[in-house]
């Protein structure tokens, strides 16, 4: 058949990269939780693996802040995409983004970026857990196999605090209604008065994952929420016999507890060190900027540049949303990133400067 027809696409594409957006619609979620879309002034197609997040680069009170946030549209709906926040008592940036952030307003994200995709682990029968705000990532997988009529079994169990938190409500009882292939269960914490609540009561515990998916086991499983939540659900997983390969889950947010256990045993072991010998500095130059440093054994890039007073941007620190990502120019590094550049970026000389450790003298384009 022939293909003479069909136009190649025009539009510009996302990449993984620094983009200035403008937030078009601000959506009332629940009483705390809202969704900000954005869209480009030139149009741009937003392709990026349903389950990834981006980074918003803001100003907050004339400081520079970062934050990861999951994008909880999906990319079959091309031409905008939105991230879904949660107000936290005393957060400042999420306060700062409900309290401030309005239609019109303009602001640079990076990204996207993200192991945790329904791309990289495709499964006929899937199987999503989420708590509270941690909905988001599933929701876009979710949104994704809806809009494209995607033969995939899904079973989807959100867990609230009460049926008023419940967000995507009315969302993801029109899209259980609509399809035989999407099975939706919800499990409210508590329910306060006037609060009428046939559902789930209490924590998801195995009796109920029997109830709403007997064939669990057959299942990939992606799921997100708090940190207490997620321990949770693996804990009864591992119970019931669960091929954990087939368990994914969102880990972007706060820090391992063993990345800090690591990090204050690194720093005790490095106030006995003795001092550095001059011949085991390597020389790092930020070619841009015109500055350059010595550092020692096990010093990132992005801490040679802290110490010259250049401040790459930077969110998680752990390689995961590739905020910190530079050009390297020349010198060899050793990078233990989590997911947060591609093999192609890799290719181009890219690297991520929070996770890259100088293993001779480099040069980076900063």
């Amino acid at each position: 058949m022939s293909n003479n027809f069909l136009n190649p696409v025009t539009t510009q594409t996302w990449a993984n990269g620094r983009h200035i957006v403008r937030c078009v619609k601000v959506i009332q979620e629940t009483w705390d939780v809202r969704t900000f879309c954005f869209m480009a002034d030139q149009p741009i197609m937003f392709f990026f693996k349903p389950g990834q997040f981006v980074t918003l680069e803001l100003e907050i009170e004339g400081q520079p802040i970062m934050r990861s946030y999951t994008i909880s549209s999906s990319p079959s709906v091309p031409y905008s995409f939105s991230v879904t926040i949660k107000r936290v008592p005393g957060g400042k940036v999420s306060n700062w983004l409900h309290d401030t952030l309005h239609e019109g307003q303009e602001l640079a994200v990076h990204g996207p970026v993200g192991l945790f995709n329904a791309i990289d682990f495709s499964s006929p029968k899937v199987l999503y857990l989420s708590g509270g705000v941690g909905i988001t990532p599933v929701m876009s997988m979710a949104r994704w196999y809806y809009d494209t009529n995607a033969n995939v079994d899904m079973t989807f169990i959100h867990s609230a605090r009460s049926p008023k938190d419940i967000i995507y409500h009315r969302e993801l009882e029109h899209m259980a209604s609509r399809i035989d292939n999407f099975s939706l269960h919800l499990i409210c914490e508590k329910h306060g008065l006037g609060e009428p609540w046939a559902g789930y009561r209490g924590y998801l515990n195995h009796k109920m994952l029997e109830l709403m998916a007997p064939d669990f086991l057959e299942r990939e499983v992606f799921c997100c929420g708090p940190t207490p939540y997620m321990n949770a659900v693996k804990r009864l997983l591992e119970t019931a016999g669960f091929d954990m390969k087939r368990y994914h889950e969102e880990s972007f947010g706060a820090t391992p507890p063993e990345a800090r256990a690591d990090a204050v045993e690194q720093a005790e072991q490095a106030a006995d060190a003795p001092e550095v010998d001059a011949a085991d500095l390597h020389l790092v130059e930020f070619t841009s900027s015109g500055k350059s440093i010595r550092v020692g054994p096990g010093e990132t890039v992005h801490a040679a540049a802290a110490k010259l007073g250049m401040m790459i941007p930077k969110a998680c620190g752990m390689g995961i949303c590739g905020t910190c990502k530079v050009l390297k120019l020349g010198g060899e590094v050793e990078m233990e990133h989590n997911g947060g550049i591609t093999e192609d970026d890799e290719a181009e000389g890219y690297i991520l400067s929070c996770c890259s450790v100088p293993k001779g003298d480099v040069r980076i384009d900063f």
